[in-house]
């Protein structure tokens, strides 16, 4: 199934998934929704890749290898503080709070997800204010 195009077209996604084909299913239909995206299989390796390069999303897993996503959005929040986040996880007994680090006003999205419901998803979290 096809994605329908995000109204936020162009937007640049920094993507952290351990489950190599989930994160190329998820690269491939965000790049057919018009989006910029580029993925790593862990926390650090994306958090290396912000330090370089500015991004509108950090869609993050919360369970990696060598950082976890809830240290990847803390540590994504400092270098800046409007960078959307949400994270995908499978598991849905995991809550964000203040005491884990996890940024308040991150959307969770639990697995298994359909991609309609991703892309509308990221839509509603860019245009909130």
């Amino acid at each position: 199934m096809t994605a329908q195009p995000s109204r936020q077209t162009g937007l640049r996604i920094l993507l952290a998934e351990d489950d190599d084909s989930l994160r190329g299913f998820l690269e491939r239909a965000l790049a057919r929704a018009g989006c910029v995206v580029l993925s790593f299989s862990n926390g650090q390796d994306a958090y290396d890749c912000l330090l370089e390069e500015p991004f509108t999303l950090l869609l993050t897993d919360i369970v990696m290898p060598r950082m976890d996503g809830i240290e990847l959005a803390r540590r994504a929040r400092e270098i800046d503080p409007n960078l959307k986040i949400m994270f995908i996880t499978g598991f849905a007994a995991v809550t964000l709070n203040t005491e884990n680090g996890a940024p308040t006003d991150a959307k969770v999205l639990s697995k298994p997800f359909h991609l309609k419901d991703l892309v509308d998803e990221v839509d509603r979290l860019l245009t909130a204010e």
